[in-house]
């Protein structure tokens, strides 16, 4: 038997259970978040432990990148009896709307140890760049 050292923590997870905070296809769940530009690069970095490759949906469609990811109970046998059961199930789900500036046609997605990594390059148009001056170099003199 497991022992709990912090008795609000249940109280927690069946408010989440009776008012339906745990995540649906409707009505998803956020996800933890980091966003961060390094070097010509956006990134942006979810948490999605114990969430499969085969669970984790990236679109984007214009300029609204959308994650959306499952966890799904682990099947047990018939005779397993859960003691506690803490860790959030179902859908969760993040929208971002990207700048014009961002090159959507080349986001690279890596998953590694629960992280999705999602690295967004910056546009050629968007860097900045010197403009040369052009002109004359004939010197024009005000009299009056």
């Amino acid at each position: 038997m497991l022992m709990r050292t912090d008795p609000f923590r249940e109280l927690d997870r069946l408010t989440q259970q009776l008012f339906g905070t745990t995540g649906t296809w409707s009505h998803p769940s956020p996800m933890p978040m980091d966003a961060y530009r390094e070097g010509e690069e956006y990134v942006i970095v979810l948490d999605l432990p114990g969430v499969d490759t085969d669970a984790i949906d990236i679109d984007v469609e214009r300029n609204m990148l959308t994650v959306k990811a499952e966890r799904r109970p682990v099947t047990k046998a018939d005779d397993t009896q859960m003691e506690l059961s803490e860790r959030p199930l179902g859908v969760f789900s993040r929208q971002l709307v990207l700048a014009d500036t961002l090159d959507t046609e080349h986001i690279k997605a890596d998953y590694d140890a629960g992280v999705l990594t999602l690295h967004i390059p910056i546009t050629e148009r968007a860097k900045p760049r010197k403009i040369a001056i052009g002109g004359g170099s004939a010197h024009k003199e005000i009299s009056g």
